[in-house]
């Protein structure tokens, strides 16, 4: 079982919402954050995705993204990390496509050597960080 890893966008909401969209191993290291068991990192960039898709309607936390956020890190195994300019420079020398975010999120798994839970097949398919879903 993983101890720790990073979370991409996508399985941040599908965590949060419950969906069955989150992959089983996934799903696994997102139970034992819960239980406290393991650690969660959540980039900057993921949280200014999800504020971007609340903002236009693709999500729906029920609650501001304030809220939501401070209520996901009241569990200490959620970790937000700050962005750096080592990931600037990380994402703009090692992109897995052509979107922004997922480049700055690839950068801070990696800076962290830690996977990355997505199910994002060109970030998979780029080798740029361990991808666990």
């Amino acid at each position: 079982m993983l101890k720790a890893a990073v979370a991409d966008t996508h399985a941040l909401i599908f965590h949060a919402s419950g969906s069955r969209h989150l992959g089983r191993r996934a799903a696994a290291v997102f139970a034992a954050a819960e239980q406290r068991a393991a650690v969660v990192y959540i980039p900057v960039a993921v949280m200014w995705e999800c504020a971007l898709l609340a903002r236009v309607g693709r999500v729906d936390f029920q609650r501001s993204v304030r809220t939501f956020f401070d209520d996901l890190f009241s569990n200490p195994a959620y970790q937000p990390i700050d962005l750096t300019p080592e990931q600037v420079c990380l994402a703009d020398e090692r992109r897995p496509n052509n979107d922004p975010f997922d480049a700055l999120i690839c950068a801070a798994a990696h800076q962290l050597d830690l996977p990355l839970l997505t199910r994002d097949e060109a970030i998979h398919e780029s080798r740029l960080v361990r991808v666990v879903w």
